[in-house]
């Protein structure tokens, strides 16, 4: 299995450039949202890293989750059955890890960026949120099964980023 995690995640990096070139137009689009907000005023160019960073991450998974499937690769199902992608052999248990460390660095750097989603439930429901996104544009542009372990995994994935970015910051306790 930890074969499988490590060749997917080395044939990943070829969409890296892709991400990146993605990135700048959405990190441009939230800093703008951000500013007509009235959030970005008072912040330092170095405050508003995380957010820039946060922004490119979020281009980096749709580019993963959308273009590293040829269009049609799958008839647009659903599966709603309940931890039915584990342990049917070593293959889908590679993706079932690959689900939960993806979005581990999204949790900790939506928890870096924005002060709101350093509350558990704000995190999780950002992770929902978007992993409930991505799987229905799966559905709908056929470039993937919507699957609710999907979902769950997503969910787990940043919620262990939210939990180690209270442990980086050593903020388990206090209250934001």
């Amino acid at each position: 299995m930890i074969h499988y995690i490590y060749r997917d995640m080395v044939s990943m990096l070829r969409y890296l450039p892709y991400g990146l070139i993605t990135g700048i137009p959405a990190a441009a689009i939230l800093l703008y949202v951000m500013k007509k907000a009235g959030r970005s005023e008072d912040k330092k160019p170095a405050a508003l890293l995380p957010v820039v960073l946060f922004a490119f991450y979020f281009a980096l998974m749709m580019v993963i989750t959308f273009l590293s499937r040829e269009s049609g690769c799958s008839s647009g199902g659903m599966d709603l059955k309940l931890f039915s992608t584990w342990g049917i052999n070593k293959r889908n248990n590679a993706f079932v890890v690959e689900n939960v460390l993806l979005f581990i660095p999204y949790g900790f750097l939506g928890c870096l960026a924005f002060g709101r989603i350093r509350r558990f439930f704000a995190c999780l429901a950002l992770g929902a949120a978007t992993s409930l996104g991505i799987e229905s544009l799966q559905l709908i542009t056929g470039r993937g099964f919507f699957q609710i372990d999907d979902i769950l995994t997503n969910i787990l994935g940043t919620v262990i980023g939210f939990l180690i970015y209270r442990i980086f910051f050593h903020k388990f306790h206090k209250k934001d």
